[in-house]
């Protein structure tokens, strides 16, 4: 009975020895933490106490966080999308971690960043993220301060003022939550460092800033974006074309309108404009609200290529019907006295009758011209001070009717 009580005891030993402790992280991973050796207290408890979130007192956790923006590309309007590269810098002081450099003189160590408290973040706006480093490494010093790195790349989605398409500017919101925590627990202070080095690229960011929004449950920071869209790709792709289309259109009305060519060119003109009006409004993104002004612009320049050929059809198709029935319209005079009387003089009545429906059709043709080229110049000037001076405001969001840091609604 005593050796079998002996083996038994032994046995337990070996399981005991062989059992190293692990701490859950927030990964989907639960690796074994290797702590420093002079970390010499009962050091399980120690590791799972470190997870949690540095006690402050009553103020909550200061965090400083700098931003470095160091790319952003694919800014896709279509989508109302942005893509963006970040790098961020966490820093706090958790004293548990600090230790007495006289004893131990090391100047910093590294710990793996699940194996400590540290804050984990959720954007709003992203569509997705994706993190560079899987495993990132947390530095300590003797006296507990704490930094971490970690880069990102990201796609968020981004509400463009589109009024002043080409030359618009919108300001692209990335909001940093803290869901693990309250506002009572921790606190941000963030600064942002535009460290783009590329400039070719169709948007660009003129501005750039951070905020942490009042009166928030949950902790959090903002980071804006100002881009600017330096306009020459749509300047080149769409205004160029249009105006060439409308001053063609102007040159066509100079032809003869009796001339069958001036009708083919017209509705050659309209044809070509509404096959370019089509991939225009593909090309063009849509709004709930304050539409890009250069839809309308197009839509009225399409109105005023639809007026012009119009004109012409109708003014050609009665001066042929005018003349159709001038030469099938009896004669007032029998065929067999005209044969008679071969040195009768012919009718004065029907070519002044032709001459005069003629020149009213021309008449007619020569004001319309002159006012479709005024009417198109005052269009011109009437859109450079809607471009200028129009302001259009946005619909709120649905979202926006609830103040945030109101009672939340299970």
């Amino acid at each position: 009975k005593m050796a079998l009580q002996l083996l038994i005891h032994v046995a337990l030993l070996r399981l005991s020895a062989t059992a190293g402790p692990s701490v859950q992280g927030r990964d989907f991973r639960t690796p074994a933490v290797a702590w420093p050796s002079y970390f010499d207290l009962n050091w399980p408890q120690e590791v799972q106490e470190t997870i949690q979130i540095p006690n402050n007192g009553s103020a909550p956790l200061l965090v400083d966080v700098r931003v470095f923006v160091s790319n952003v590309f694919n800014v896709d309007i279509l989508r109302y999308t942005v893509s963006s590269m970040l790098l961020l810098r966490l820093s706090w002081l958790d004293t548990r971690l600090a230790w007495n450099a006289s004893v131990r003189p090391r100047r910093a160590i590294t710990l793996p960043w699940d194996s400590l408290w540290t804050p984990g973040l959720t954007i709003q706006e992203a569509l997705w993220v994706d993190w560079q480093d899987q495993s990132p490494r947390a530095r300590v010093d003797p006296d507990g301060h704490v930094d971490l790195y970690l880069t990102l790349t990201t796609e968020t989605n981004c509400d463009f003022e589109l009024l002043h398409f080409p030359r618009d500017q919108s300001d692209c919101n990335l909001s940093f939550y803290a869901l693990g925590n309250t506002a009572l627990e921790l606190e941000f202070r963030a600064h942002a460092v535009n460290e783009i080095v590329s400039v070719k690229r169709e948007y660009v960011v003129r501005d750039l800033k951070t905020q942490v929004p009042p009166q928030q449950l949950v902790p959090c920071f903002q980071v804006t974006l100002r881009l600017q869209n330096t306009a020459l790709k749509a300047i080149i792709a769409l205004l160029v074309p249009g105006e060439a289309l409308l001053l063609a259109d102007m040159c066509g009305g100079l032809l003869p309108l009796q001339a069958t060519e001036r009708i083919a060119y017209k509705v050659t003109l309209l044809l070509g404009y509404l096959v370019f009006h089509s991939s225009l409004v593909q090309a063009l993104p849509s709004s709930s609200s304050c539409n890009p002004l250069l839809i309308y612009y197009f839509t009225v320049l399409l109105l005023l290529l639809f007026a012009s050929t119009m004109e012409t059809v109708l003014l050609a198709a009665l001066l042929a019907r005018g003349d159709l029935r001038a030469k099938s319209g009896p004669s007032p005079t029998p065929r067999a006295e005209q044969h008679g009387h071969g040195d009768s003089e012919p009718n004065p009545e029907e070519p002044r009758v032709k001459g005069s429906r003629r020149s009213q059709a021309e008449a007619a043709d020569h004001v319309f011209f002159l006012v479709y080229v005024v009417g198109v110049v005052c269009s011109q000037f009437f859109f450079i001070g809607l471009w200028m001076w129009a302001t259009c405001k946005s619909d709120p969001a649905p979202g926006k009717a609830v103040p945030h840091g109101g009672q939340p609604r299970l």
